[in-house]
């Protein structure tokens, strides 16, 4: 019996067809590297730097570098580094995994979160471990600002995001409240805030016409901290 054999293009064009439009998709932000002052309670107390980049086998990282500069992070010479690495999926981020460590010259604190989901569950290691489903598009806490800057750049104005904290998924719900001129060392913007509306105050400020990266961050609370763009390039 004569059998046809298909050319290796078949199989390519085949590809294509069925999964061209996601590889070639833009992702919804660009790489990007931004520096940053580190206020509390309005004193700068140190510099973070804020990137984000692609690896080769099509996931992203986002990366925070900060240290202390002034008073007491200075004095015990702090200094945190936190990397969420995920992929888009649409016009959002969905959690891979995610380190934090603190480091001073009194100790040092690690944090992680794992999404696996291959059995849709969260492993958080955070002064124990906790185990706990997780749901499409679940994230955590430090990729949070991301998501929110490649929601407005697709026109949303409102958001619920299922976010990884210690020991559950916690629908987190954002919006938009209007634009204001805002003031950064980086210069004068006419940014989109958005406010938190469940949860403890967090308020962002964003210029998606201008730049992919927050122009700044309120997060209030027990340890509330503000960041203030400085400088930001493409990578």
């Amino acid at each position: 019996m004569h059998r046809h054999r298909l050319p290796g293009s078949f199989f390519a064009i085949a590809l294509i067809a069925a999964f061209g439009s996601a590889i070639a998709a833009t992702p919804p932000l660009p790489a990007f590297t931004a520096h940053y002052r580190v206020l509390q309670s309005g004193s700068p107390i140190g510099r973070a730097t804020l990137t984000l980049a692609p690896n080769k086998n099509g996931t992203w990282s986002f990366t925070t570098q900060s240290e202390g500069t002034a008073g007491l992070a200075s004095l015990l010479a702090a200094g945190t580094r936190e990397v969420s690495t995920f992929k888009w999926v649409g016009d959002a981020p969905q959690g891979i995994r995610y380190d934090y460590t603190m480091k001073s010259a009194l100790k040092q604190k690690h944090r992680s979160v794992r999404f696996d989901w291959s059995s849709h569950s969260v492993e958080v290691n955070d002064n124990g471990t906790f185990h706990f489903a997780t749901e499409p598009g679940a994230v955590e806490r430090h990729t949070v600002p991301l998501a929110l800057a490649a929601g407005l750049a697709a026109g949303k104005t409102t958001f619920a995001l299922p976010v990884a904290v210690r020991d559950r998924i916690e629908t987190q719900r954002f919006s938009t409240q209007g634009k204001q001129s805002v003031r950064v060392p980086a210069g004068t913007f006419d940014a989109t805030r958005v406010s938190r509306s469940n949860g403890e105050g967090f308020e962002a400020w964003f210029a998606p016409a201008r730049l992919p990266a927050p122009v700044k961050i309120d997060e209030r609370g027990k340890r509330g901290f503000s960041l203030e763009l400085e400088s930001w390039s493409a990578r």
